[in-house]
């Protein structure tokens, strides 16, 4: 395994949800000299780099010397979720002698990628002291079974799911009592579980991702959807710190972005239809009076998977504007705005690319396939802020476990790199 594809394997490792995904941030953040912006606190516009964190969402930025009310911002925006089950208030259920977990699907899951399949338990405890306590069983756990094909012949010939029903995991035997998973998941993690008020707690794939093909030329992995994203965006703002940290270009301030909630439409606090993002970079472009002028020469890249063209169903793709892995980062483009890109944002990327000297595609859905969209049109939308979406090509997006090339996570970093320190 190459030397990025396996930090992004450990990445993915170590984010089973976006509350671990924004602590590995912070702990690769914090390595690099940057210093958490307590969100409630007084704010720190010296130059450096600075963090923020809410719940599952991170935000970072790097202040050069020369920065002055109205510098440009140059933003990568992300998510960290994905589409899972999470664990239920409630979760101590059971029938016909096995003990379950009661879940409901968060996002819009691929269900039958996630029967059969060995799965940890991850997320936070919130205790009654106020603090939280964050959980990772990254072993074998559960499991939701599938009923044997004796039993229903015709399965093969369409598999229906009851969210409801079917997709339960179970996780032991015997007569499920209330309290028994967080007496386990607190003694786990050393608390006492009379100290657990709440839980924030979903399903993982616990096998690691691997390389394959006959030149190990493929990624399969859980979460590529968006961690793919999230660790190239936080090696983009990295390596760019250190860029205009020493550059005599014009300034601007990179800044990267990774939001919670996308995949139930961002809607929330920590979301991206949320105040968030708005208050930080009003605060870094200098104050309300200035933030329309820093607005006004800003860009965002936004940047989530999209979908590769699947050799088995070529038919759902637009002929000439399909995506292939390892043939760059594929810019999005929609004529409905479900993609933020215009011609301008577009050109802008194309520079970035050709400056990295990395390929680029192009992704339009079929016009008879609706496609999806991203943060990137509510980012435009709330900030007014030049937005252009850009991707990865990923197999099977939404599935318990996705594919991409091994080499598309280089080309975007490196791509998205030139956006962040581009002062044109």
């Amino acid at each position: 395994m190459t030397d990025l594809a396996q930090d992004l394997a450990d990445f993915i490792a170590a984010a089973p949800t976006p509350y671990h995904a924004v602590a590995e941030g912070v702990r690769r953040l914090s390595a690099a000299g940057f210093t958490e912006q307590p969100e409630a606190g007084p704010w720190d516009g010296r130059p450096g780099g600075r963090y923020l964190v809410r719940d599952g969402t991170l935000l970072a930025w790097f202040v050069p010397e020369s920065v002055r009310p109205g510098t440009p911002m140059r933003i990568f925006a992300a998510h960290t979720d994905s589409p899972t089950l999470k664990v239920k208030p409630r979760p101590d259920l059971g029938a016909g002698g096995w003990r379950q977990v009661a879940v409901e699907v968060y996002g819009g899951a691929l269900w039958n990628s996630w029967l059969d399949r060995d799965l940890g338990l991850a997320g936070r405890l919130a205790l009654y002291d106020g603090t939280s306590v964050l959980v990772d069983i990254h072993r074998p756990l559960l499991r939701v079974p599938q009923l044997a094909i004796h039993l229903d012949r015709q399965v093969n010939q369409g598999l229906t799911l009851d969210a409801q029903q079917h997709l339960q995991p179970v996780w032991g035997l015997g007569s499920p009592a209330d309290g028994d998973l967080i007496e386990f998941l607190a003694g786990e993690v050393g608390v006492d579980p009379d100290g657990v008020a709440a839980h924030d707690l979903v399903v993982h794939d616990v096998n690691p991702p691997a390389l394959l093909g006959e030149e190990e030329e493929l990624l399969a992995a859980p979460r590529l959807d968006n961690l793919a994203s999230v660790h190239a965006g936080l090696g983009a703002l990295l390596a760019a710190s250190d860029d205009v940290a020493a550059s005599d270009r014009p300034a601007v301030i990179p800044v990267f972005v990774g939001f919670d909630h996308e995949e139930i439409g961002s809607g929330s606090a920590s979301g991206a239809s949320g105040p968030l993002l708005e208050t930080m970079l009003t605060r870094l472009a200098g104050g309300f009076d200035a933030r329309g002028a820093a607005f006004a020469v800003s860009r965002c890249l936004s940047v989530d998977v999209t979908h590769a063209a699947h050799p088995n169903y070529l038919g759902h793709y637009d002929p000439t504007h399909r995506s292939l892995p390892n043939r760059g980062p594929a810019l999005k483009v929609n004529a409905n705005q479900r993609y933020a890109t215009d011609a301008l944002g577009a050109a802008a990327w194309h520079r970035a690319c050709r400056d990295a000297d990395v390929p680029t595609q192009f992704f339009v859905g079929k016009n008879t396939v609706p496609c999806g969209t991203t943060v990137g049109p509510l980012l435009a939308t709330r900030l007014g802020i030049r937005t252009v979406d850009v991707g990865i090509p990923v197999l099977s997006m939404h599935s318990a476990r996705e594919l991409c090339g091994v080499r598309d996570p280089g080309h975007l970093a490196a791509a998205a790199t030139a956006f962040l320190t581009d002062p044109a």
